[in-house]
């Protein structure tokens, strides 16, 4: 079992400074191409040591015990599961969206993963679209591939199109357990 750090901060008041630190409202067109009249500018609480922290400290509880690697997705996913490794020890890759076409061009960097079972890290999930495409690119470099993490996740959407893929998600939060002001 991985051995995590006392609490700094209870979740709801965590979910509190995280809506104070990135809930934005306005028109915005999200990755999977709707748009919405608020946002979570993940990069705002991403940031922030004082929160990313207790994030990585709530989301380390999260991780399936079986997990050799931790999987960051470019760009939100790899400051958490950088956190995250820094938390439990475990090693991280860093997941583009494209293989690179030059150096060593390949989909994810860091240690050799083939063989391993790997958890997904991500920031933000509304549909899941970014997950399924790269855990689909880790399985196709011989990882196991089973389970997803992610700080939030905007809608259930996420989890069925998750679960298509053959993925479990372990959400630190929902967006029903966010206090967003009315």
């Amino acid at each position: 079992m991985i051995d995590v750090a006392q609490d700094p901060m209870d979740k709801p008041a965590l979910a509190q400074r995280i809506v104070d630190a990135a809930y934005l409202t306005g028109s915005f067109t999200l990755r999977s191409g709707q748009t919405s009249d608020f946002y979570f500018d993940k990069y705002r609480f991403e940031a922030l040591p004082a929160l990313l922290d207790p994030i990585a400290t709530h989301m380390a509880k999260l991780i399936p015990p079986q997990t050799e690697v931790l999987a960051g997705l470019e760009l939100g996913g790899v400051p958490i599961a950088t956190a995250l490794s820094l938390k439990t020890g475990l090693p991280a890759v860093f997941v583009r969206k494209e293989r690179k076409d030059y150096g060593t061009c390949r989909i994810a960097e860091g240690i050799d993963f083939a063989g391993k079972r790997v958890t997904v890290v991500e920031d933000v999930i509304t549909t899941g679209g970014q997950v399924i495409a790269s855990a689909q690119d880790l399985r196709d470099e011989g990882a196991i591939v089973s389970d997803v993490l992610c700080a939030l996740l905007r809608a259930d959407e996420g989890i069925a199109r998750l679960q298509i893929a053959d993925l479990t998600l372990h959400p630190l939060f929902r967006l029903a357990d966010m206090p967003i002001p009315d």
